[in-house]
C-alpha cells in the first residue's frame, strides 16, 4: 500500500462557537478525484485553505503530497511542495500589465518575482509546455485583464499544473463558465489526473459536470459531513441526515439532481443557478 497523498486525522476547525467540522479523518490516494460538496458557508474553501497552509486547524493533523509534510499554517506563504491550486474566479485581481505567461510562470516561482527554476531557459520551456497543454497559446501573451473568464481559467489550470503537482486543489473552477468552458476545464484537470496520477480535490456546488470522474465525495453541511463514493453519499437518506430535513436525490440521464425545502441549500436550490453540463 502506498502512502495517501493527503492524510487528515482527527481534524477539527472552529471559529468561536461555530464548528465547521470535527473528528474528520480523510485519506486521498494518488490519482483519486475527490469532489467537495455542500452549501455556502459549510467550509469547502476553508478546507483547501487548511491544505494550503493558510488556515490552522483547531485540532488534529494534516499531511499533504506524500512527502511527509505536516502542514503548519503560514498565512500568505507559498503552497506546500507538490501542491497546485486553482482559485475561484474573481478572487484575485490582476494588474493590467500581467500577461498569461507571467501568471503561469508564477507557478514555478512560488509567487515571488524573479526566481527562476533550473535557469531561465528551462523555466521558459516548462511555461511554454504548460500553456500548450491547455491550448492557450493564442492568447497567453495578452494582458490577463483583457481575457475572457474561460481564457483566464485555462491559464490558471496551466499555472497550477506547471509545477507537476502531486495534489491539485480546485476551488469552484467551473463557476461562471459556460458549458463549453466547463467541459474544457474539467477535461484538462481529468487528463492531468489520469496521465500523471495527480490527486484532485474539486470544490463545487454542482457535481454533474465532473460526475464521471469522481471517485469519492466529501459532503459538508453545518458541522456534519459524509465521506464515500457518489453512490454512497449522493442519496436521499444520506443528505437528509446531513441537512436534518427531507432532501430528495433523483438520477436522470446520468445526472444527479438534489432538491429540498428552501431551508436546505442544495445543488438545485432555486436561489443558486448552476449550468448543467
Amino acid at each position: 500500500m502506498t502512502e495517501p497523498v493527503i492524510r487528515i486525522r482527527d481534524a477539527s476547525l472552529s471559529f468561536g462557537p461555530r464548528t465547521l467540522w470535527s473528528g474528520m479523518n480523510l485519506d486521498v490516494e494518488r490519482g483519486e478525484f475527490l469532489a467537495v460538496l455542500g452549501p455556502n458557508g459549510s467550509g469547502k474553501s476553508t478546507l483547501l485553505s487548511v491544505l494550503l497552509g493558510q488556515q490552522r486547524l483547531s485540532s488534529g493533523t494534516v499531511h499533504v503530497a506524500a512527502r511527509g509534510q505536516e502542514i503548519r499554517a503560514v498565512p500568505g506563504g507559498p503552497a506546500p511542495r507538490g501542491v497546485g491550486y486553482i482559485p475561484q474566479q474573481g478572487v484575485v485581481e490582476f494588474p493590467h500589465a500581467l500577461r498569461g505567461t507571467d501568471l503561469v510562470g508564477l507557478g514555478l516561482d512560488g509567487h515571488r518575482w524573479g526566481i527562476g527554476l533550473r535557469g531561465a531557459a528551462e523555466r521558459r520551456r516548462r511555461v511554454a509546455e504548460a500553456i500548450d497543454a491547455v491550448s492557450a497559446g493564442a492568447f497567453a501573451n495578452r494582458p490577463l485583464s483583457l481575457l475572457s473568464g474561460g481564457e483566464q481559467q485555462r491559464l490558471r489550470v496551466a499555472q497550477a499544473l506547471v509545477g507537476e503537482p502531486d495534489v491539485l486543489l480546485c476551488d469552484e473552477p467551473l463557476l461562471s463558465l459556460d458549458i463549453a468552458n466547463q467541459r474544457a476545464v474539467s477535461e484538462l484537470i481529468e487528463r492531468r489526473r489520469r496521465e500523471a496520477g495527480t490527486a484532485v480535490l474539486f470544490v463545487t456546488h454542482e457535481i454533474n459536470p465532473v460526475l464521471s470522474y469522481v471517485d469519492k465525495v466529501l459532503y459538508l453541511v453545518d458541522g456534519r459531513f459524509s465521506i464515500g463514493s457518489p453512490d454512497e453519499v449522493m442519496t436521499s437518506a444520506t443528505l437528509s441526515a446531513l441537512y436534518r430535513t427531507t432532501v430528495d436525490v433523483v438520477r436522470i440521464g446520468g445526472q444527479i439532481h438534489v432538491t429540498g425545502p428552501h431551508s436546505a441549500v442544495c445543488e438545485d436550490d432555486p436561489h443558486h443557478s448552476h449550468p448543467q453540463a
